[in-house]
Formats: C-alpha cells, sequence, structure tokens
C-alpha cells in the first residue's frame, strides 16, 4: 500500500517529541507538509531541523494549544488544515483519592478541551472543502482505566466520546473523525514514568520487563510499544485509504485491552 499525502497540509500537536514527532515524520514521508507544534520555540526549532534534514516538507508552529490565545496563534500561522492530529497530552501517577480538584481541571484542559478547541476550529474548513481528517491520540487507559492515575484514563475516554460526536457533526461531507487508542509506548515521558513505579537503579531492559509484568501484564506483545507503530496507524487514517473509516477507537495497544471491541 503506497500512501501519497501530496498536496495535503497536517498540524500535529505536541509533536516536538516521542509520538507526536514520530507521526509528524510518517506524515512527512507520505508527502504532506506538516506543521511542527510546541510550547517552545528551540524544541520546535530543533524537530523542525532534524526533520528536513531528512527532506521533509515541515514548518514550525511556537504556541500553546491548551489555551485560547495558542489556538488562536495556530490558526493566525495556519489558517487551514486538511488533517488535524491531536496528539497532545500529560499523564502521571497520583493515588486515586490524592487527585485534586486544580489536576482534573488540568489534566482536561490538556487532554480534551484542547482538542475540542481545535476540532472546533478547524472543522468547518474542511467540510467546505469537502475533505479532512481529525484524529485524536487515546490510551488504552481510555479502556482499562488505571488505578494509579484515574484522571488521566478519565481523559481519554472523553477523548473517545468526543471523536464519535464530531464524526457525526461531520457526517456525509467527506471528512473522517476517529481515535486511536495507543497502548503502553517507548517515549521519554514514559520512561520517567516507569521509574515513577519501579526501581530508579535498576537499567532501562531490566526496568521496562519490570514495569510490563507487574502493571501491565495484559500485554500480548509483552513490550512498549515504538512510536512509529502508533504513527503507521495515523498515516493510514489520514489517507484515502481509510475513507470509510469514521467515529471509531482504532486500537494500536500490543493487545493490551482484553476485548475484541474497545
Amino acid at each position: 500500500m503506497i500512501i501519497d499525502l501530496t498536496g495535503r497540509t497536517a498540524l500535529v500537536t505536541g509533536s516536538t517529541q516521542g509520538i507526536g514527532l514520530a507521526i509528524a515524520e510518517g506524515l512527512a514521508r507520505s508527502g504532506a507538509r506538516v506543521a511542527v507544534n510546541g510550547r517552545t520555540r528551540d524544541r520546535v526549532d530543533e524537530a523542525v531541523s532534524a526533520l528536513r534534514a531528512d527532506g521533509a516538507d515541515v514548518l514550525g508552529v511556537t504556541a500553546d494549544a491548551t489555551s485560547t490565545e495558542g489556538v488562536d496563534r495556530l490558526l493566525a500561522e495556519l489558517p487551514a488544515v486538511d488533517i488535524l492530529v491531536n496528539n497532545l497530552g500529560i499523564f502521571g501517577a497520583v493515588p486515586a483519592r490524592e487527585i485534586t480538584d486544580a489536576q482534573w481541571r488540568t489534566i482536561f484542559e490538556v487532554n480534551v478541551l484542547s482538542a475540542a478547541r481545535l476540532i472546533r476550529a478547524y472543522l468547518p474548513g474542511m467540510i467546505a472543502r469537502e475533505w479532512g481528517r481529525a484524529i485524536q491520540i487515546a490510551s488504552d487507559s481510555a479502556v482499562v482505566v488505571p488505578e494509579e492515575m484515574i484522571h488521566y484514563g478519565v481523559s481519554k475516554t472523553a477523548l473517545l466520546a468526543l471523536s464519535r460526536g464530531f464524526a457525526k457533526d461531520a457526517a456525509g461531507s467527506g471528512v473522517t473523525v476517529n481515535s486511536v487508542i495507543a497502548g503502553p509506548t517507548h517515549t521519554a515521558g514514559v520512561e520517567d514514568f516507569v521509574y515513577q513505579l519501579v526501581d530508579r537503579s535498576l537499567p532501562w531492559d531490566r526496568a521496562q520487563r519490570e514495569f510490563m509484568r507487574e502493571h501491565r501484564p495484559q500485554s500480548l506483545i509483552q513490550r512498549l510499544i515504538e512510536p512509529e507503530e502508533i504513527a503507521n496507524m495515523v498515516v493510514y487514517l489520514s489517507s484515502p485509504f481509510a475513507s470509510a473509516t469514521t467515529g471509531g477507537a482504532l486500537r494500536v495497544d500490543g493487545g493490551y485491552v482484553d476485548s475484541i471491541l474497545p
């Protein structure tokens, strides 16, 4: 299957590292013009330089996608996109009964409302052009809510509902809206998270195995997923080949969710 996104413009939020950077790279490799987004200009510039070194057609947009001011800045620099990937998200382990109201508000502002604002901003243009893709990066935690970060799991459950609802709003327009359920993935942030739960003195390979055995034993691949594996699904959903897939929650979870359907 050869995916050609030439002529399409994509925005990937939170794409200076990890899954977001891998998605930006995958879309660019398929011919899309990709906007890399982050809150810090130095990190945006670094990511853009790395992608351009591989011949990618990329630009950097420094803006905080969690605020209305940041969204206004994104729209000023990028008035229209064909592919919107809401990848931005935060997480962290907090005992269930110790999650404060402020932590609940913060995680919903970042993980849910930022996506809602951007879909609301870019969807009308996609519908008018009768083509577009809006993709939210969710998590296995949306379905198997982890005890150590309930607020994160609930925010990712909300992303599934958000995607389904906006898919109905875009019905019949040629625009698709989907979410991707990412399983435990190997990123720098996840390395930090793993070491919150296992002995910090362990080397990474042993720490990863300990984490999977103790905290993610349902994984059928029994390893962390690489960011490129998440990106492959996003690139497919961004392509014309996925024109009949909308309102869905597509799993790239290594078999972690013990269900035939999400």
